[in-house]
């Protein structure tokens, strides 16, 4: 099993492959992957381009960087002997104790050794003749397997905006995305946080402790709501542990794989005194409560949207001291859950302390970042440190920045150029034995959740090819534009899908990517793992093989 150099490439010999498969990232996706194939007995070589296992928890080490997600019901459920050695702290864990988790579970398993680190790719393409992939990294070696499976992550591409100057910047900056693994020395400084979405509301808060000065420049606001973590207690750890099984189901049957559920009544269904007791509980609950146990038409009837909006409005200018503060963060162009809620734990209050001064760049746009800070069209501000919180080129943007080409070498960006088209999310019609965990289209939500079944639908189906001597599979262009259809289907009605996000496939700071377009499936995750399963008892007719 030797690495190929990218100079003997082209001789018109097709040695032996390298592996059975090769991986493509090292997150929660890649691990588990790896480990199902090589259950199998399959030869697999994972490239990660850290230094380390866990994927968003190794990029994502900003300060106040932890799941929305109770961790509970976010870490893996295949290994019970994992389920019991594995001891959660808070309800909603920090990075660093997620990362711990990542490797605990890398060691446990000895996955290691089959994982390549500092090995970034940058291509990946089909050879029609051989029938193989070749994958290339940055540095030229190159490797060649039968199937090529991508586990790189929905957010996974960070995006800086474009600002004239960005590197003209004397101090220390980043994106929160890559935040230094030595860390950033901030107390005391001033400092500059450019962005106010999920990254950045956490990194604000825990910023604004020790920052002397912490200027924000919010371009849009979200709605945010509180996070409530605690610590667990070890009575409560045991509680949670023996109630693992009920809880993994519960996460099967709902929406979005949370342990909250859609309410089954509507908003106008109760009296104005029930619905307001019932959103007062919410937002005294725990994370996505508010937003994933909702009432059923909160996300389509816009009067019913509209009301929770201004609850949560209410609730803002009720925390934050300056009304003017308070009218700034409150968001005037989408509706409450109409985008991702960023959770909080006293966000708001932060814009009450004397260090803290938030700047909206739609009334005073940032024009360029200087040497010594950031000029807006009302003046220039001076910083020690400036942190991006500029998100990510969602969905598609992980994809984009490798050069993916299939059959006839036709790239996958260039398919993708009018909005990503897939087969239940994991296959693309013209990309034989190419599969992608969490790929556009899939199930979204709690993600691990949809991970298992995502990698565990792959290998059932990389054996059933085994077992018939079947050497390769792609998705068919019919059944592509079914699934397309369907997933289109699903997305009417729905009020996120009128609203700018990256769930809909908009990035101001990329370029083609202003127009939007359907990037997620917005079903239910069963009704999804429904469609899934009856493609697999149906032998598959849905696929093609070679």
């Amino acid at each position: 099993m030797t690495a190929i150099n990218a100079a003997d490439a082209g001789t018109g010999e097709i040695p032996d492959l390298d592996f059975d498969a090769i991986v493509i990232g090292a997150g929660m996706s890649g691990m588990y992957q790896l480990y199902r194939l090589r259950e199998m007995g399959l030869r697999v070589r994972v490239l990660e381009s850290g230094t380390q296992v866990g994927g968003t928890w190794y990029w994502n080490r900003y300060p106040g960087a932890r799941f929305d997600s109770e961790s509970y019901s976010y870490g893996f459920s295949f290994s019970q002997e994992l389920l019991d050695e594995w001891d959660w702290n808070e309800h909603f864990s920090g990075q660093p104790e997620i990362e711990r988790y990542c490797n605990l579970v890398a060691d446990k398993f000895d996955l290691r050794r089959d994982i390549q680190f500092s090995a970034r790719v940058a291509s990946a393409v089909y050879d029609d003749d051989g029938g193989f992939w070749t994958v290339s990294l940055a540095d030229g070696t190159q490797y060649r397997a039968r199937f090529m499976i991508t586990a790189i992550g929905l957010l996974s591409a960070p995006t800086m905006p474009r600002f004239e100057g960005i590197n003209d910047f004397q101090g220390p900056w980043c994106h929160t995305g890559l935040w230094p693994k030595e860390g950033i020395d901030y107390a005391g400084k001033r400092v500059a946080v450019i962005g106010t979405g999920a990254s950045g509301v956490q990194a604000i808060q825990e910023i604004s402790k020790t920052a002397g000065q912490l200027t924000v420049f919010q371009r849009r606001p979200n709605w945010c709501t509180p996070l409530h973590n605690r610590p667990i207690t070890k009575d409560e750890m045991a509680e949670i542990r023996a109630g693992y099984p009920e809880l993994f189901q519960l996460c099967r049957e709902t929406a979005a794989c949370f342990i909250h559920t859609v309410d089954p009544r509507g908003t106008f269904e109760v009296t104005e005194e029930e619905r307001t007791a019932f959103w007062e509980e919410l937002y005294a609950g725990q994370g996505f409560g508010i937003w994933q146990g909702n009432f059923r038409d909160m996300l389509v009837d816009r009067e019913a949207n509209r009301l929770m909006s201004d609850f949560v409005a209410d609730k803002i200018r009720q925390r934050v001291n300056d009304p003017k503060v308070a009218d700034m963060l409150i968001p005037k162009d989408h509706g409450f859950g109409t985008r991702r809620v960023p959770q909080e734990t006293r966000y708001y209050e932060v814009y009450n302390q004397p260090n803290v001064k938030l700047v909206s760049m739609l009334e005073e746009p940032i024009e360029r970042i200087t040497p010594t800070g950031v000029r807006t069209s009302a003046q220039d501000y001076e910083f020690d440190v400036i942190v991006y919180a500029t998100g990510f080129d969602a969905v598609t943007g992980s994809f984009d920045r490798i050069d993916i080409r299939g059959t006839g070498g036709q790239r996958l960006k260039d398919k993708w150029a009018g909005g990503p088209q897939t087969f239940v999310g994991v296959m693309v019609d013209g990309f034989p034995n190419m599969f992608m965990i969490m790929g556009p289209h899939a199930a979204l939500g709690n993600n691990p959740r949809s991970i298992e079944y995502n990698v565990e639908w792959v290998r059932d189906l990389i054996s059933h090819m085994t077992q018939r001597g079947l050497p390769f599979t792609e998705a068919t262009p019919e059944s592509v534009a079914e699934w397309n259809a369907f997933v289109h289907q699903k997305a009417e009605g729905l009020l996120s899908n009128e609203i700018d996000s990256w769930m809909t496939g908009i990035n101001l700071n990329v370029e083609g990517k202003q127009t939007r377009t359907v990037v997620r499936y917005s079903g239910t995750a069963p009704e999804y793992r429904a469609k899934c399963d009856e493609v697999a008892a149906d032998g598959y007719q849905a696929l093609r093989f070679l």
